[in-house]
């Protein structure tokens, strides 16, 4: 039986599943009642615009109306507008994940760092094929309240255990109720055999019945790899042929890249805009080459890059591809492997790695870590358009960071302050879409303990299937 997406007298959608007498059962009815956008005067932030063609403001104002941007200025005039007092504060655009596997997000209670039994790829390989969509959408909303403590406001649900449809709705339907911007890329199944396709009449679906009309939602592909790694090899010809469906729909597609990947892809005409590959490593002088030629564009993880992945597929080269002019962005990667979603730490990371391998050689500098987390963001997910800096016109996506905390203060350059120093507990205030979804440190709509005891109850009843099967 199917389940069924219910619009509530909010105007929120609920996901509403049969009881699985294998899974948990579902709950009756998580949507929150959001926040409405009305109009807002943040008044005397220090505002770091992230467009290069609007000044950096040391105490400025930023007006808000109906969702979006309407004025950055000095003393603005908004009688109208509810006031939000910015004085000792960084105002900046909300971080932008480009890569996240929401669904695992869960298993950070039962993942192992790189435990030959208990690491990332055995247990989400071991325990993906017993997941639930009520399980599914557990995790993904454990993992978008983490997303917004730590001032990501867009997200990129990287979703590799779509197992059956409604595992997709599932998720889907945890991404809306959340409030946050959300990018969602179709995958497949962790059971699924490498020699069977992915279920792309069912992409077809979701892009057909999922219309949002608040522009909140976009859609894409994720698809497996067609050289070594962890999961299996998927053949070169299935690949294709979810590749050709994938772009009759019009839709972006993502890949986790290993060694020797580009190579493969190049051959079989699989590169392009419309592709972003995972992990900068490994890349050879010519794959580099013929990644710009082709504008595609690639998602750094470097905490999970640093922590797992050197050691097999080599050092981030973000420089490399930095000095080939490819569009490049920051992830989280998987919460249950890296064991938490600070954003923040994903900057350091990127920034300790880069100065390692070339200490003050070629400087990496806070301004451009934070262009990577927010307009870069933007840009490789095709949304720079409406987020990633603050310019009037563009959706109100924005977060606020105090600078009186111990761990900041005194703060004379923000940019340094908020790579070096900051941390997600310094965040008071983060708004998606002109909705204000945590102020004074606090959700205003989410419900924290809900969402960690249905988490909690969730990953203890996987682990209990697991144990039986």
């Amino acid at each position: 039986m199917r389940a069924r997406l219910i619009c509530s007298c909010h105007g929120q959608w609920a996901l509403h599943a049969p009881a699985d007498a294998a899974g948990v059962a579902p709950a009756r009815d998580t949507s929150e009642r959001l926040p409405a956008r009305g109009e807002y005067l943040i008044r005397g932030a220090h505002v770091l615009t992230m467009d290069d063609a609007i000044a950096d403001l040391p105490k400025g104002d930023i007006q808000i109306r109906d969702g979006a941007i309407v004025a950055i200025g000095d003393r603005l005039d908004a009688p109208a507008a509810e006031r939000i007092d910015g004085n000792g504060m960084i105002a900046l655009p909300g971080f932008v994940d480009t890569h996240w596997h929401l669904w695992n997000s869960a298993l950070r209670a039962l993942v192992r760092a790189d435990d030959k039994a208990d690491g990332y790829f055995p247990v989400t390989l071991r325990l993906g094929p017993l997941c639930t969509p009520e399980d599914a959408r557990r995790s993904v909303r454990l993992g978008l309240a983490e997303a917004l403590v730590s001032g990501i406001t867009t997200v990129h649900d990287w979703s590799h255990n779509i197992r059956t449809p409604d595992h997709a709705d599932a998720e889907i339907g945890a991404l809306r109720s959340t409030g946050l911007r959300a990018h969602f890329s179709y995958g497949w199944g962790q059971d699924l055999p490498l020699t069977a396709p992915m279920n792309t009449a069912d992409l077809a679906r979701v892009a057909r019945d999922w219309s949002d009309e608040n522009g909140l939602l976009s859609l894409g592909a994720a698809v497996r790899t067609p050289v070594a790694n962890p999961r299996g090899i998927v053949p070169v010809d299935i690949l294709r042929g979810e590749y050709d469906a994938i772009r009759a729909l019009g839709l972006p597609i993502t890949m986790h890249a290993r060694p020797g990947v580009v190579s493969v892809l190049d051959d079989n005409g699989l590169l392009g805009k419309d592709v972003q590959l995972v992990h900068p490593q490994g890349l050879s002088i010519p794959e580099r080459k013929r990644v710009a030629e082709t504008g595609t564009r690639f998602s750094c993880s470097p905490v999970i890059e640093m922590h797992y992945a050197q050691a097999t597929r080599g050092e981030i080269q973000f420089q490399e591809l930095e000095e080939d002019g490819i569009q490049q962005s920051l992830s989280v990667d998987s919460s249950a492997a890296s064991a938490n979603a600070d954003f923040f730490a994903c900057m350091r990371a990127l920034l300790w790695s880069h100065k390692q391998r070339f200490g003050t050689t070629k400087p990496l500098t806070p301004r451009r870590l934070l262009a990577l987390a927010t307009i870069d963001g933007a840009r490789d997910l095709g949304l720079a358009d409406k987020i990633g800096s603050l310019t009037p016109g563009k959706r109100a996506d924005l977060i606020l960071v105090r600078t009186g905390d111990v761990n900041m203060a005194p703060v004379i350059n923000p940019y340094f302050a908020l790579v070096y120093s900051a941390q997600p507990a310094n965040i008071d205030t983060v708004m998606v879409d002109g909705r204000i979804l945590r102020r004074k440190g606090e959700f205003t709509a989410l419900d924290q303990d809900q969402v960690v005891r249905e988490a909690t109850d969730s990953i203890t009843q996987l682990r209990a299937r697991a144990s039986r099967a």
